[in-house]
């Protein structure tokens, strides 16, 4: 059969959070880079195709093809490292320690900012004809988007900051079961339909993603958008990151493991 029982899968999911953490820098840093710039083209094909057909939902339902190619081919985010990779040491597998689980995240994060960096420095040149004209709609869109959700929040103050956190935490609920839902599948149809549906919902309703946002922000900073890095980082990129970890561990990794693998002992009738 091509699904695994809920005790299967999530048991994969402790042995994929080991398996990261002794990965190799170099491994860790290829894989998160390729992650990266995988996703960052998925966020501009998605936003391509919602100005072009004046369809956001199209974009959406669009947007699931990048993050399906980067999970198939073995890349990591750090939304996903965030959920598995504690769960290892929660498993207390033999070696694991706090410290390697946040050497993990700082490399997926390195990588996964050099590799969306990379790819919003390559279609800044595609929509600019090389910085020698001014961007088209769709760098006019990402721009805007850029300065929505930072300048936007920021007029808020801190209901903005705790905005941006919540979405945040939505999306890496939705992201993360996505990473789950690939899991529960042995079959590469499976693994996509699963993959698919929660990555959908959260690109349409807007939540925050750490690493898309990795690939919009200095991408709209290129195209430009009236905002500062300094405004980028403090009213999007750490937040939103807080947040995306705070969800997804806390709404995925600890709910599935808490019950699947540390499950309490059945009631006496």
């Amino acid at each position: 059969m091509s699904y695994l029982a809920p005790s299967e899968f999530v048991t994969k999911m402790v042995d994929a959070g080991e398996s990261k953490i002794f990965m190799s820098t170099k491994d860790t840093l290829i894989r998160a880079f390729m992650a990266g710039a995988i996703l960052g083209l998925a966020a501009v094909f998605a936003i391509t195709v919602a100005v072009t057909t004046g369809s956001a939902i199209l974009g959406a339902v669009l947007f699931p093809v990048g993050f399906c190619i980067l999970y198939l081919m073995g890349f990591d985010l750090l939304t996903g490292v965030f959920v598995l990779s504690p769960l290892a040491w929660l498993d207390k597998r033999p070696g694991v320690t706090i410290n390697g689980v946040l050497r993990n995240w700082g490399l997926v994060f390195i990588g996964n900012f050099a590799g969306a960096v990379t790819t919003a420095f390559m279609m800044a040149i595609v929509f600019t004809f090389a910085f020698s004209v001014e961007p088209g709609a769709v760098g006019q869109k990402i721009a805007h988007i850029g300065e929505l959700r930072t300048l936007g929040y920021a007029e808020h103050g801190g209901s903005g900051w705790l905005t941006i956190f919540v979405r945040g935490m939505l999306c890496n609920w939705m992201v993360s079961l996505g990473v789950v839902g690939a899991m529960v599948s042995t079959s590469v149809t499976g693994k996509v339909v699963a993959m698919w549906m929660p990555i959908m919902l959260f690109f349409f309703m807007g939540f925050e993603h750490s690493v898309v946002n990795m690939f919009l922000f200095p991408s709209a900073m290129m195209m430009g958008g009236d905002f500062s890095f300094m405004d980028y980082m403090l009213w999007n990129e750490i937040p939103t990151a807080l947040g995306n970890l705070v969800g997804g561990l806390s709404l995925t990794g600890l709910t599935l493991y808490s019950t699947h693998v540390r499950t309490s002992p059945k009631r006496n009738a």
